[in-house]
């Protein structure tokens, strides 16, 4: 009987779930790098025999071109066993600026409450100013209660 990761195995290795070998390899890829330049990456691609990683910021994008030098070097000198199918020549990086997630706003009925205060309380402020206030915040209530 066959589990789990052996079926995986099996299917990736038919002509039409070679993106799946291909989604292997760059995650191997990309597990070897550092893990704060790992959350920057958005997603990766191969195409034409160049590996693309799209990242999330500028920054991520420095650090990965000071990076990139050893990358190559590595990968040439230790292929994962993952990357035997696809041949990747070549390892470059861009920058996008579209948003993850397109978020729509829609405006929503104001919902409005039956005011549950009857305005029976006691104001015992000494002060003349805050006084007047809360008294007119009771005449509100009162007014709205007696509708």
């Amino acid at each position: 009987m066959k589990n789990s990761s052996d079926i995986l195995n099996s299917l990736q290795n038919k002509p039409q779930f070679s993106k799946l070998s291909q989604y292997k390899c760059i995650h191997k890829i990309q597990s070897l790098f550092s893990a704060p330049l790992q959350k920057m990456i958005k997603f990766s691609y191969i195409k034409n025999g160049t590996l693309f990683f799209v990242l999330n910021h500028p920054g991520a994008k420095q650090e990965f071109d000071n990076n990139i030098q050893s990358i190559k070097s590595a990968l040439k000198f230790y292929n994962p066993s993952e990357c035997e199918e696809n041949n990747i020549n070549d390892i470059k990086a861009f920058v996008t600026h579209t948003p993850t997630k397109v978020i729509k706003f829609e405006e929503k009925k104001r919902e409005t409450y039956q005011e549950r205060a009857h305005g029976d309380f006691e104001i015992k402020i000494k002060n003349e100013d805050l006084k007047a206030l809360v008294q007119s915040i009771q005449k509100i209530i009162k007014e709205k209660n007696a509708t």
